[in-house]
């Protein structure tokens, strides 16, 4: 009999230990300090009610028919590390392979499964440059080999399939785009998280969106 209340009281030990090691950690439940709202809105200058997303998902399938709609992405890539980068103010105003490296070696590498966000602090003249793609096509492929990105934030409007290599590229590894974001001034280079909800419709391949940032 005394075995066996050794042995119950044993197991009970063991499991509460267990639950207790299971049990989140107060500090990093709340480690993340506030949420941006990254969505720019059609009335955002009047302020009225209701409102239109104008930031937008581009999806894979924009690029490549046949792949990811926005409804099709998996759910575990649209919530992911973002890292943000400064465009370039001098033209051509774009990120460039040079620039990935001197971000990396003052921020340390970029998180695996990041989205990648370009912030604009060159005015009006680097957003027009922009347009296009604000990053190279062989910075955009490094993201994408080396550090596995799952898509890309920019401020502006977004014709990514005027590179036509490049728009192959970002859509044969799954990468979307997120055009038309705002209030990346107020995001730090690193340590935040990032929440992209598209609307959950199958056959569209751009998308309004829903984006957030949960900041450190």
């Amino acid at each position: 009999m005394r075995i066996r209340s050794f042995i119950i009281a044993y197991a009970l030990l063991l499991a509460i230990l267990l639950f207790a090691d299971r049990r989140p950690n107060p500090a990093e439940q709340n480690r993340y300090s506030h949420i941006v709202d990254l969505t720019v809105s059609e009335n955002a200058a009047e302020k009225r009610l209701p409102s239109l997303s104008r930031t937008q998902i581009i999806a894979p399938d924009a690029l490549i028919p046949g792949t990811w709609t926005a409804g099709q992405i998996p759910p575990e890539r649209l919530i992911a590390p973002l890292v943000v980068m400064d465009l370039n103010v001098a033209p051509p105003a774009q990120i460039s392979l040079d620039d990935v490296a001197n971000w990396e070696t003052e921020h340390g590498a970029i998180p695996q499964g990041a989205v990648v966000a370009i912030r604009n602090n060159g005015g009006e003249s680097a957003k027009a440059s922009a347009a296009t793609f604000p990053i190279t096509e062989d910075a955009a492929q490094f993201l994408m080999d080396a550090r596995y990105t799952l898509g890309f934030a920019v401020e502006s409007a977004a014709d990514v399939k005027a590179n036509r290599t490049l728009a192959r590229q970002l859509a044969l590894h799954g990468n979307y785009v997120v055009e038309k974001t705002g209030r990346l001034s107020s995001i730090p280079a690193t340590g935040s998280l990032i929440i992209v909800a598209p609307a959950k419709e199958k056959s569209t391949r751009t998308a309004p969106v829903r984006v957030l940032a949960m900041v450190r």
